[in-house]
């Protein structure tokens, strides 16, 4: 706005408002505007000054003050040496630079224990690239720091960092940033150059042989003992009644003996595999358990997916101290894919206030229908009464296996009640034990 367009859109506002109202209101105006510029500046000021440079601030503040108040010459020295001292750091954070940088995570996802890198990629494409700035690369708990070299300009810097792999979980990684800093330490100011980036550490799984045992209820096996009156799995032969499906009479027979004669199946339905994984802390003696219990459940929920199987994996909900419920008992993770399945894995931790298995169970089985088989994952803390109570809580008619582990114990199989347990130290056991029952199936 020109200075003849303010003086001549005064006096038009002036007439219906006062001219009083109009420079208040711009004067309003303006006061915020520098207060939003002022934080803005404070904000940036905060971000680059140490708690060093602050106390040297201070102390040039007070020197002035003491040294013009008083007329103390050496007072008023230092004071000015002070202030020449912040200005020289100050100066020193001036420029970005022209270079590149890079963050590269070539593998998203490991297995626990498996290498895993991350690269750092550093070009100077002009003329004003780096000039030995110290890089600074969070790696979960650690921060990597390196010193750059001065890199002549067409010329690159690659170098790659070692991530921890040996927890299960999600390692984040960067944002990787470049720091410029005074030598006395009183400026410090960090210029951000990527986002953050994951790293997924999956539990280790085995591959076991395919998931026979329980899985005798689909199209593609045998059919079930329950009889029916139509299905794809022809059993026998019987006198008809009335309310019988005429479209299932034999006349074949019903012509031998002189009596109609329907046809009886047996019924198939389809197969669910329900996988229930303890997460009550009071289950496993420590971690070294859990994460073998993590791995087995794991091993049989990605045998599953791979065969197409129809699977649900149940974990441990949370309770209030009271006992109510919080969202249910249970929580259900994704069966979708392999991958799906061992991320969501990646942060399953014990749960403090985990619903107890007997719970666990039966409001599994009232959510999940057409279940067949049920595998229950716990630890050697896990007393034999609790398994069986939450066995009992399966439907009759549909198998229960249950899964101990202690880590380089023996493996032994044993059945208490009709309940098959199985002890396992390592995940190979598990291969063994579920290929042996799937041979005598």
């Amino acid at each position: 706005m020109t200075f003849a367009q303010t003086h001549t859109s005064i006096p038009e506002e002036a007439k219906k408002r006062g001219l009083l109202a109009v420079v208040i209101e711009r004067a309003l105006l303006g006061a915020r505007t520098a207060a939003v510029a002022i934080r803005r500046g404070a904000r940036a000021v905060r971000g680059v000054v140490t708690p060093l440079g602050w106390s040297v601030i201070a102390a040039a503040i007070v020197a002035i003050v003491v040294g013009y108040g008083w007329g103390l010459l050496e007072i008023i020295a230092i004071a000015w040496g002070l202030v020449v001292i912040v200005s020289v750091a100050a100066l020193w954070l001036i420029g970005r630079g022209a270079g590149e940088l890079r963050l590269l995570v070539p593998t998203p996802r490991v297995v626990v224990g498996e290498p895993a890198l991350a690269r750092l990629v550093a070009a100077n494409p002009g003329r004003r690239g780096f000039r030995g700035v110290q890089l600074e690369l969070p790696v979960g708990a650690r921060v990597f720091e390196r010193v750059l070299p001065r890199l002549a300009r067409g010329s690159a810097f690659d170098e790659q960092f070692a991530i921890p792999t040996d927890r299960r979980g999600i390692v984040p990684i960067g944002p990787v940033r470049t720091v410029r800093a005074d030598p006395i330490g009183l400026m410090r100011r960090e210029i951000v150059w990527s986002e953050m980036a994951e790293l997924r550490v999956h539990p280790r799984t085995v591959s076991i042989s395919a998931l026979s045992t329980g899985f005798i209820r689909d199209l593609e096996g045998f059919p079930t003992r329950d009889l029916t009156s139509s299905d794809i799995a022809f059993h026998a032969l019987r006198e008809y009644v009335p309310g019988d499906d005429r479209r299932y009479i034999h006349w074949r027979s019903s012509a031998k003996t002189g009596t109609f004669m329907v046809r009886q199946f047996e019924e198939s339905r389809r197969s669910r595999l329900m996988i229930l994984l303890d997460l009550e802390p009071g289950a496993y003696v420590d971690d070294a358990e859990f994460e073998l219990a993590v791995g087995a459940a794991a091993s049989v929920g990605a045998r599953a997916i791979r065969d197409a199987r129809s699977v649900s994996f149940v974990v441990s909900g949370p309770r209030s101290a009271s006992g109510s419920r919080l969202g249910g008992p249970m929580r259900e993770l994704p069966t979708v894919s392999r991958d799906r399945l061992v991320d969501a894995l990646c942060v399953i931790e014990r749960e403090p206030r985990a619903a107890l298995l007997p719970d666990v169970a039966r409001s599994a089985v009232e959510t999940l229908h057409g279940i067949s088989l049920v595998i229950l994952v716990t630890g050697t803390a896990r007393g034999i009464a609790s398994l069986r109570s939450a066995a009992g809580r399966v439907p009759a008619g549909v198998e229960v296996l249950a899964v101990q582990c202690s880590p380089e114990g023996e493996a032994s199989s044993r059945t208490v009640a009709g309940l098959t347990v199985f002890d396992i130290g390592y995940l190979e056991d598990l291969r063994a034990m579920l290929a042996r029952t799937a041979s005598v199936a």
